[in-house]
């Protein structure tokens, strides 16, 4: 690997481009002294000691003392992994606040866009993965056009959609799937109602207590996502309308 990629490497772990230099150099010559250094990161001297300083404080560079000379040494590359799980542990500390300041919930509309198949997979990953145990998951869709998107991904998510212990409620178009859907409601730990012969639906709509995904099922596959309570209630009570009058 060239040098340029591997100092690049050490600024992608939070070092600076000089300490990449010096830290580099540094384990490229063994104990050295300044003026080696300095040249070889091809920095001055004066720059050298500050940034050797800075080294030292992050455990990546010590000094040897022979008689009266004094040279410096890069630490054991394995320290650096300890520098990548040090910032690890620091986002892992914070996250719980970036977390909350990402679902805080206001009273205007958050809304986003997602397009292309994979990144609308993604979002239904994302439902599955927020919603809590005995919370509504509600669907209105045509599941025959939702399954043949991706007949792999799809049927493996429904089966572990069915493993939740949420309360999973299902209208969707009459068709061959639809029908097979509703014969098989219980195994699929849901409940399964059809809608009317008629419907013709190029969408699927999916409701939770925080989100409403609208899926976009022709090309170009979309999906929107909506983060808003007032816009979630009313699409829930539209929701219970039709189920009510699915019966």
């Amino acid at each position: 690997m060239k040098t340029n990629q591997l100092t690049a490497v050490l600024q992608d772990l939070g070092l600076t481009e000089n300490e990449s230099k010096v830290y580099f150099s540094s384990l490229s010559l063994g104990p050295s002294a300044i003026l080696k250094i300095a040249q070889a990161a091809e920095l001055k001297r004066t720059t050298v000691y500050s940034v050797i300083d800075a080294l030292k404080q992050k455990g990546l560079m010590n000094i040897q003392v022979a008689g009266f000379k004094k040279k410096f040494v890069a630490e054991d590359p394995n320290k650096l992994e300890a520098i990548l799980e040090t910032r690890r542990q620091r986002l892992r500390d914070v996250l719980p606040e970036f977390s909350a300041l990402y679902s805080l919930q206001g009273g205007e509309a958050f809304i986003k866009y997602y397009e292309g198949l994979e990144s609308v997979k993604g979002v239904y990953e994302g439902l599955i993965k927020g919603i809590k145990p005995h919370e509504d998951y509600l669907v209105m869709g045509n599941v025959d056009h939702w399954i043949k998107l991706d007949k792999e991904f799809f049927s493996d998510f429904s089966y572990r959609r069915a493993k939740l212990p949420i309360n999973i409620r299902l209208l969707v178009q009459d068709t061959e799937i639809g029908r097979e859907w509703l014969a098989l409601e219980k195994n699929f730990n849901s409940k399964v109602r059809l809608l009317p012969k008629e419907t013709q639906l190029t969408t699927n709509l999916v409701i939770t207590p925080e989100k409403v995904l609208i899926h976009q099922l022709t090309p170009p596959v979309l999906g929107i996502v909506i983060e808003n309570k007032n816009v979630i209630r009313m699409h829930r009570e539209m929701y219970e309308i039709a189920w009510g009058a699915s019966q």
